[in-house]
């Protein structure tokens, strides 16, 4: 991504965590937690996000209102059906042995890649109404 991309937020927090996790992993397995799940999970995250916040990016720049709502709906509809396929998978191939802090880990990411993209969203928003 290019110095300046409305994206960046997003690429930064991603680039960190998974250096963390990678610092961190010895102290992360002796807490409970499957770093590759982690990983994994945060890659997936940092996808889903990416594709999610273009969708509402290119609704931002929509003349309608009812063309930036599909874009919302859209974005929450890809995010939410995504994850749910992904989580039902590892349940399934896992046979029982679920990961629970690595799983409940990844569900506050979530939260914070949908806090980061919202914000970012909201100030472009702004800056576009401004600008």
């Amino acid at each position: 991504m290019l110095k300046g991309s409305p994206a960046r937020p997003v690429l930064i927090f991603f680039v960190v965590l998974n250096a963390l996790f990678i610092v961190f992993r010895n102290a992360l397995t002796a807490k409970g937690f499957s770093v590759d799940l982690l990983i994994i999970g945060n890659l997936l995250l940092f996808g889903i996000t990416l594709a999610s916040f273009f969708l509402l990016f290119r609704g931002l720049k929509a003349a309608s209102t009812p063309a930036f709502l599909r874009s919302v709906y859209s974005g929450f509809m890809f995010k939410f059906f995504i994850v749910a396929a992904v989580v039902f998978g590892y349940v399934f191939s896992v046979d029982g042995k679920i990961n629970k802090p690595s799983i409940f880990a990844l569900m506050a990411l979530y939260l914070v890649y949908t806090f980061i993209e919202t914000r970012t969203l909201l100030r472009l928003s702004k800056k576009n109404k401004h600008g």
